[in-house]
């Protein structure tokens, strides 16, 4: 049997198996000796120890597409970053710092913005300015009134994808929307396990159908890019690109030179200045940081 780890606790590792169910396992001692950790994310092959408990040990962790280091899963192939158009207004540097983040990782980013129903089509549109310019899918939903999930399962559809966003935007709502017996997997794993009841940071995948599922995980809150070195902050604003070639200086920081086709660009109007003012702001704190 195959499966996919969903979630590790203790040792104990359940895993989902398409038509069987979530069984919880233990890795076999040859990992340990080969300094092997599975990882939330690993499909995996299982022995059935027990069917009718759903018992089985891990006994074969197959090759990972990608692997993350923070936090440590396999096998993510996008990131949703998750925020609401209003009630709160978005903190778009604290928007840009989740993008940055996944561009770190190497994940392509899709952005949701939850509460489309009570946001005016103007607010609407000047999200898909600033965000559909730098090439990001930009997708409006409303959980509550279960607006715009069809296209948002279509772009979750056979891929595993990271939610990522602050909280109090609707990501809880836009899980239980999408998957509504989540709550009653976790309540059986918790049971299963007492500890599990007390683990609420560990990352959990959750299967929304064949080979789909959305990991919500701690991890991604942490959003620190202070590794990231000020003369490459440009690099993680893709929309610079077009228009770097135009700056008189190579290297060009796109903050005091002269001449500089970046600043020109944010002045027609061609980048957003919400996009640049962020940029700004976040070279100044990685400038401000000493390095040692």
């Amino acid at each position: 049997m195959t499966g996919k780890i969903i979630k590790g606790i203790a040792g104990f590792y359940y895993v989902h198996i398409e038509d069987k169910g979530v069984y919880e396992c233990k890795a076999r001692g040859v990992f340990r000796n080969q300094q092997i950790k599975p990882l939330v994310g690993d499909n995996v092959s299982v022995t059935i120890l027990d069917d009718q408990e759903k018992e089985g040990n891990i006994t074969e962790i197959l090759p990972r597409g990608s692997e993350l280091l923070r936090p440590a899963v396999a096998n993510i192939d996008q990131a949703l970053v998750i925020f609401a158009i209003v009630k709160p207004a978005p903190d778009f540097r604290l928007l840009d710092r989740f993008l940055i983040r996944m561009e770190q990782q190497k994940l392509t980013s899709v952005i949701c913005f939850n509460k489309q129903d009570i946001a005016t089509e103007a607010e609407k549109a000047a999200l898909v300015r600033a965000y559909e310019t730098c090439g990001y899918r930009v997708l409006f939903v409303s959980a509550g009134k279960k607006e715009g999930l069809e296209e948002l399962r279509s772009l979750l559809t056979g891929r595993t994808t990271a939610l990522a966003g602050p909280s109090g935007v609707g990501k809880s709502t836009i899980i239980n929307a999408l998957a509504p017996e989540a709550g009653m997997e976790t309540g059986s794993i918790s049971r299963k396990i007492e500890r599990g009841k007390h683990t609420t940071r560990h990352s959990e995948m959750i299967a929304l159908g064949e080979n789909t599922y959305i990991m919500d995980t701690p991890g991604f809150t942490s959003l620190h890019i202070a590794e990231i070195r000020k003369e490459e902050l440009s690099g993680f604003y893709p929309e610079f690109e077009r228009y770097e070639p135009a700056c008189r200086f190579g290297g060009c920081a796109h903050i005091s030179e002269p001449d500089c086709g970046v600043k020109a660009a944010v002045e027609q109007g061609l980048i957003s200045r919400v996009r640049y003012d962020n940029y700004k702001a976040l070279y100044q704190e990685l400038k401000d940081i000493r390095r040692y």
